[in-house]
C-alpha cells in the first residue's frame, strides 16, 4: 500500500464543531485504551526516564498518555514532570472540558505550542514524546518537526504512529465504525493508516533527523509501534 499524499484530514482543517472535537478526544483515549496504543509510549518514554525526569509531549490531543506517564512513574516511585503541548488552542480547550481534572494532575503542565518551532531551549527536557502525528506530515516537515524534537530534549525522543498496512486499515475502520462515535474519528481514523509512515520509513526519517533508533515496541497486531531514538 502506497503512502497517500496531498489529502487532509478533518483534524487538520478548522476545529469550529467543538462537539465532534470533544467527541473525537474522547474516541482517542478510548482506542488509545483498548488498542494497547498508550501502552506503546509508556514503555518507550520509561527507557528514557528510568529515573524520572521531564518529558515534552507534543501534539498531546486529550492528555490521555501523560497522564498514563505520571502514574506509571508514580507506580515506580520516581519524579516525572509532563508538559503536554498542542498547536492549537481549540483542542487544548477541548480535553480540558473532556477532562476538567487535567489541570489539578499533578506534574502536568499544559501549554500552547507548535513542534515546527517549540518555544524552549536546546535540551530543555530529558525526553521529546509524540503520538499520532508524524502520518499528518509530508517527509520533510517530519524530519524538521523530529529534529526540533531532538534540539529540546537531552536523552533522546520517543514517536509513537500507525502503520501503514490493508489489514491495518481494515482494523482501523472496524474500530472507528464500531467504537467510535465522533465524525472526526470516523473519518480520519481509516484515512490515518493510508497517510501512516511504515516503521522502516519512520526509522528513516529518524536517522535523517540525526537521531538514532535504539529500542522498538510493536501493537499485538503490528497496527502501530513506537520508536526511541537517540
Amino acid at each position: 500500500m502506497d503512502r497517500l499524499t496531498g489529502v487532509e484530514e478533518l483534524l487538520d482543517g478548522p476545529l469550529d464543531d467543538r462537539a465532534a472535537l470533544e467527541s473525537n478526544l474522547r474516541d482517542l483515549r478510548r482506542i488509545n485504551r483498548l488498542t494497547g496504543g498508550a501502552t506503546l509510549s509508556v514503555r518507550a518514554v520509561r527507557e528514557l526516564t528510568a529515573g524520572g525526569g521531564s518529558v515534552l509531549d507534543v501534539g498531546t490531543g486529550s492528555a490521555d498518555i501523560p497522564v498514563l506517564l505520571l502514574a506509571d512513574a508514580r507506580r515506580r516511585g520516581v519524579e516525572l514532570e509532563v508538559t503536554a503541548t498542542d498547536s492549537r488552542q481549540e483542542v487544548l480547550d477541548a480535553a480540558l472540558a473532556v477532562r476538567p481534572a487535567l489541570g489539578r494532575v499533578g506534574g502536568l503542565a499544559l501549554a500552547l505550542a507548535d513542534g515546527r518551532g517549540l518555544p524552549w531551549p536546546d535540551g530543555a527536557f530529558d525526553a521529546a514524546h509524540s503520538s499520532m502525528v508524524i502520518h499528518h506530515l509530508e517527509p520533510d516537515e517530519a524530519v524538521a518537526f523530529l529534529r526540533e524534537l531532538r534540539r529540546v530534549s537531552r536523552r533522546g525522543i520517543v514517536v509513537n504512529d500507525l502503520a501503514r498496512g490493508r489489514l491495518n486499515w481494515v482494523g482501523a475502520w472496524l474500530m472507528t465504525h464500531t467504537v467510535a462515535i465522533g465524525r472526526y474519528t470516523r473519518h480520519d481514523g481509516p484515512l490515518s493508516v493510508r497517510r501512516a509512515y511504515t516503521r522502516r520509513e519512520m526509522e528513516g526519517l529518524l536517522r535523517e533527523a540525526g537521531l538514532a533508533p535504539s529500542a522498538r515496541f510493536v501493537g499485538f497486531a503490528g497496527h502501530r509501534y513506537s520508536i526511541v531514538a537517540r
